[in-house]
């Protein structure tokens, strides 16, 4: 299994994937699912993307309030989804937290969802 996350909240992703022409156990599919879910509201794209793309690769829920247009406890709502998925890291300094992207996790899900004829094709250029 590839692991995602930290150790207190990671979810373990398969390592078939479900293109890769043989069936996937349905266990394995409800957590990738669990994962692709905390993809799929477009609040949680933007914060991966403010996060990935913020000056030091990581950003605290009040940098991200004002760019999403979103309160406070709805920032921390999102980001709580994404660090259980696994997506994001979380590390608390003081009163504040902050969080950054887990690229393993990321990378791990992309390859889960490419083809596996595509996937060798990427790795040889």
């Amino acid at each position: 299994m590839a692991y995602v996350g930290d150790v207190s909240t990671r979810a373990t992703l398969p390592q078939i994937s479900p293109l890769a022409g043989e069936p996937i156990k349905r266990a394995d599919a409800e957590r990738l699912a669990g994962v692709l879910k905390a993809f799929a509201d477009p609040a949680r794209l933007r914060l991966l993307s403010l996060i990935q793309s913020a000056p030091e690769g990581e950003a605290s829920v009040s940098d991200l309030t004002a760019p999403l247009g979103l309160s406070q406890p709805t920032v921390s709502h999102h980001l709580r989804i994404l660090t259980e998925a696994g997506l994001l890291e979380r590390e608390k300094r003081g009163v504040w937290a902050y969080y950054r992207l887990v690229p393993s996790a990321i990378a791990t899900v992309a390859d889960l969802l490419t083809p596996p004829r595509k996937r060798s094709a990427r790795r040889t250029r």
